[in-house]
């Protein structure tokens, strides 16, 4: 058992995690995979227990909890449904970009909700035209006595469509600084915000997609979120330093799973009499699996404690986690449909939707080789 300051039991998170996950979430994520369901249920079970408020402090709702936490509960939701596990981080990223640069009102306001799953926030950061590359954004806030006026879109955003609350970056109108952005705190209700259709994706078909579409969209002054200008600060903190670090639990997550279901057909599995176990070519895939998973979670234990220690560091060992991981989760869930031969490549077996859902990993959040150059960027000091 293994204890923090906050007084978590960070064992006690993970069954808890993994017991929801077994028996509410896993049972319908196949159904939901295939109709493009939205996993309110899986989130309201998530909430029931608490586990929406690791990470938040207790000052607003919160039980507090470390980065090893949080990633842990990505992993054991993650097992059971890829896409419910990316609404979980996309949701947590909010509540900590709001406590950590939110006014006291925002906090008060929303922190509770977010936190009971009464309300779900998303991030609305991509472009058509930008893609990660934050210099490119073009999304337009342009101030006007107590409000700003937004004109501009979005698109991939997880969540876009069935969130309450949305934290969109924006360029200052006029520009003042190419590097300038707000992050502003957009309610799903207010005029001038429409929604389009949901993507039809190839995995994590549950996450509700979207693009948003900002046409003289007004909120008030005090939906700042941070200070005018910086919000790569805020968006550091929340994605980088917090965020990535659940996705990378998310890849973790997903090849343990694969692994796991693997080494459990190789047993029961027979060919001419035989468990397949006892082939070699079978041995050594698995072999492979169960070093690069366990690689992906010991890197992302080591860098998750780096970041707890370390804040200002976050940003770097989240970059390798996520990179190694999900790159992991991709060449594990191949192996795992190779294991289960013919059968993998149905969708009657869950490895077929994990290596779709792992598919979509090395894309999100930033692709592989962005992430590539901000790591060689930190080492080089380039």
């Amino acid at each position: 058992m293994s204890q923090h300051q906050d007084g978590l039991d960070t064992q006690d998170i993970r069954e808890t995690a993994r017991k929801v996950a077994d028996k509410q979430i896993a049972p319908n994520a196949a159904k939901r995979d295939q109709d493009h369901t939205f996993p309110w249920d899986a989130m309201k079970a998530l909430a029931e227990v608490g586990l929406l408020q690791v990470g938040i402090s207790t000052a607003y709702g919160g039980m507090g909890g470390s980065r090893r936490e949080f990633t842990l509960i990505a992993q054991e939701v993650a097992k059971a449904c890829a896409s419910t596990a990316l609404v979980y981080v996309t949701n947590s990223m909010v509540a900590k970009a709001i406590e950590a640069d939110g006014n006291e009102t925002t906090k008060r306001k929303w922190l509770p909700l977010l936190l009971a799953g009464k309300s779900l926030g998303a991030l609305a950061v991509h472009e058509p035209d930008s893609g990660c590359i934050m210099a490119a954004i073009s999304t337009r806030a342009r101030k006007d006595g107590d409000t700003y006026v937004i004109n501009g879109s979005k698109f991939l955003v997880t969540s876009a469509g069935e969130a309450d609350v949305y934290l969109v970056i924006a360029r200052p109108d006029p520009l003042t600084a190419p590097q300038q952005m707000h992050i502003l705190l957009v309610e799903k209700d207010i005029p001038g915000l429409a929604f389009g259709r949901v993507e039809d994706k190839m995995g994590l078909t549950s996450t509700s997609s979207r693009q948003l579409f900002f046409n003289d969209c007004r909120v008030p002054h005090d939906h700042l979120i941070g200070q005018e200008g910086e919000g790569h600060k805020v968006l550091g903190a929340a994605v980088a330093g917090w965020g990535i670090f659940g996705a990378a639990g998310l890849a973790v997550g997903i090849a343990q799973s694969a692994t796991e279901r693997s080494v459990r057909y190789a047993k029961e599995r027979k060919i001419g009499g035989e468990p397949i176990a006892l082939q070699q070519a079978i041995q050594l895939m698995i072999a492979d699996m169960v070093i690069q998973t366990d690689a992906a979670s010991a890197l992302l234990d080591a860098g998750a404690a780096h970041a707890d220690a370390n804040p200002g560091k976050a940003a770097f060992h989240a970059f390798k986690a996520k990179l190694f991981s999900s790159e992991a989760a991709i060449a594990v869930t191949d192996k795992a449909i190779q294991v289960h031969g013919g059968h993998g490549y149905c969708k009657d077996y869950i490895v077929e939707r994990l290596y779709r859902d792992a598919r979509g990993l090395t894309l999100h959040f930033k692709t592989s080789e962005l992430l590539r150059l901000e790591i060689a960027e930190a080492i080089l000091k380039m």
